[in-house]
Formats: C-alpha cells, structure tokens, sequence
C-alpha cells in the first residue's frame, strides 16, 4: 500500500464519517472552522474528517481526507462545502500551530486495500434494502428512500453507512473496515442488530 507523511487540518465532527469517491455536504458556521475552511482553500482543498471518542475528547486514529469541490458564502457567513472522499489517513501526531484549528501529521493511505480483492457477487443488494427499510422506519421514519434501489450496490452501501444514525463508534467500527465486502457484513450486523432489538422491544411492550 502507498503511504504518504502529510501535515493537514482535521476537522472532528462526530457522528460525520468520509469514504474514498464519496461526497459529504458540510454547513460550516463555527468561526475556528471557517478558518479552517480558508486555510484549506488557499492550500490544497483538502481537510480530514475524523471522530472523537464518546465522553472524551481524543480523537480516534483513522479518518478520511476530504478535497473541497465546491463552496458557498452564504449572507450570513457560513460555507457550505462539498468533500470529496480522497484516502484514509492515520495520525501520527498533532503540529503545534497558531491556529484556531487543529493541524496533524498524518500518514496518508492509499485506498488499494478498499478496493482490492472484492468479489462482485458477496452480498444481496436487496436484502441489505429490505434490512435498511425497517431499521430506518424505526429509527427516521420520514426519511425519503425511494432513489436507493438504483444505486451501484457498492457505493449504495457506503452512503447508508455514511448517512445512518449509528453510535460515534459503531460509525468508526465502519469506517475501519478493511474492504468494501466486510463493510457490507458490518452493515448488514449492525441493522440486525438493531432490527432485532426492536422486536424484543416490541414484544416486551
């Protein structure tokens, strides 16, 4: 795998993870990242997005880096930005910087072992709706579903992982997966899970 030292701002928003070749719509208002948003932009693009550990303020180790497509300045000064899902990065340590935001050494990682090796037949596309379908009525039930069954199975099972209401760990426990069949069986875990709970709830009650 292809490595790279790099020095980038990471951006910690809990509950808000990144793929390689996706998109994250982010409304930025605080002002210590609107900074941080001008400093990306006068640069490279590129920010990190990562996660803090629930009830406490470390940051876990993997995240994913982001390059801005594309940014709005709204009237009352906010961004409103588009990432685009670059590599998976490490921390290897924070850089001392006088700076309203956070800038870090990382080790950035080529996404070959995402990709690599998936086979292309390893889980039912629908099975993994119909599983969706009922956790999300549950937990959002308004949320508007109608345009997934369309997608590319792959990237259909990195935006329910990206957009569904998981713990800030379970949200990490998916973004580690070490490649796009094991994200799928996390996924497809994590809604039985959920599912199942549900109907002992139910029962229960």
């Amino acid at each position: 795998m292809n490595k790279e030292i790099i020095t980038l701002p990471l951006f910690p928003l809990n509950g808000a993870i990144l793929f390689p070749e996706s998109n994250l719509p982010l409304n930025i208002f605080e002002e210590r990242y609107i900074d941080m948003i001008d400093y990306a932009l006068s640069r490279d693009k590129k920010i990190g997005m990562i996660q803090s550990k629930e009830n406490d303020n470390e940051l876990y180790k993997v995240g994913c880096i982001g390059k801005i497509t594309s940014y709005h300045e709204t009237d009352d000064n906010r961004y409103v930005i588009n990432l685009y899902g670059v590599d998976y990065f490490k921390i290897i340590k924070e850089i001392k910087a006088e700076k309203k935001f956070r800038i870090f050494q990382i080790e950035e990682n080529k996404q070959e072992i995402f990709e690599d090796k998936v086979e292309k037949n390893n889980f039912d596309k629908f099975l993994l709706i119909e599983k969706f379908k009922l956790f999300i009525s549950k937990a959002s039930p308004e949320t508007n579903i109608n345009s997934i069954e369309n997608l590319e199975k792959f990237e259909l099972v990195k935006i329910l992982a990206m957009a569904c209401p998981f713990t800030v760990s379970e949200k990490q426990m998916l973004l580690e997966s070490i490649n796009k069949n094991v994200l799928a069986k996390n996924l497809l875990t994590l809604f039985d899970f959920y599912n199942n709970q549900n109907s002992i709830s139910k029962n229960i009650n």
